[in-house]
């Protein structure tokens, strides 16, 4: 009774740890992040270096289509064998179907980014994944907005 259990503790498992956001990892500041100082408009200004246009999932997040193939995984992984063989296949079904689903959904919404390479005013350099911004180009002084997964860049 406790392995039919089982089953649904581990599947609950993935799918809250497959919705929830990752903290960033390392636990620094970010980019940009000015808590505790007052950043000068200084700071966030630079100079294009490159800037290219790539194609990004729509979504970062696990979605519909890990949660229907770890279902239908888990399913037909379950037919396979009988105790503790039906258990392990249902586990094993799911993680399968999980990232095929994961896989099949990445593949379907693709949407256009652009990689922005800045070299700041204040040395060093920064990349930035953002939507696509018709008015930057090599070369042009822009400004960095923002911080962490919502920095941007803009033209001064």
């Amino acid at each position: 009774m406790k392995q039919r259990m089982l089953v649904p503790v581990i599947l609950l498992a993935m799918g809250m740890g497959g919705c929830s956001d990752m903290p960033q990892l390392g636990g620094g500041p970010t980019y940009g992040d000015s808590s505790g100082s007052v950043a000068s408009q200084n700071e966030r200004n630079g100079r294009i270096t490159s800037l290219e246009t790539v194609q990004v999932d729509e979504s970062y997040k696990f979605g519909v289509g890990t949660a229907v193939g770890a279902v239908a995984g888990g399913l037909l992984g379950s037919q396979i064998g009988k105790g503790d063989g039906s258990t392990l296949g249902a586990v094993l079904g799911a993680a399968a179907g999980a990232v095929a689903g994961t896989a099949v959904q990445s593949k379907m919404k693709k949407q256009d980014a652009q990689r922005v390479n800045v070299r700041m005013a204040t040395g060093g350099d920064v990349t930035i994944l953002q939507p696509v911004d018709a008015r930057l180009n090599t070369g042009m002084y822009v400004r960095v907005e923002g911080s962490g997964e919502n920095a941007r860049v803009v033209p001064q």
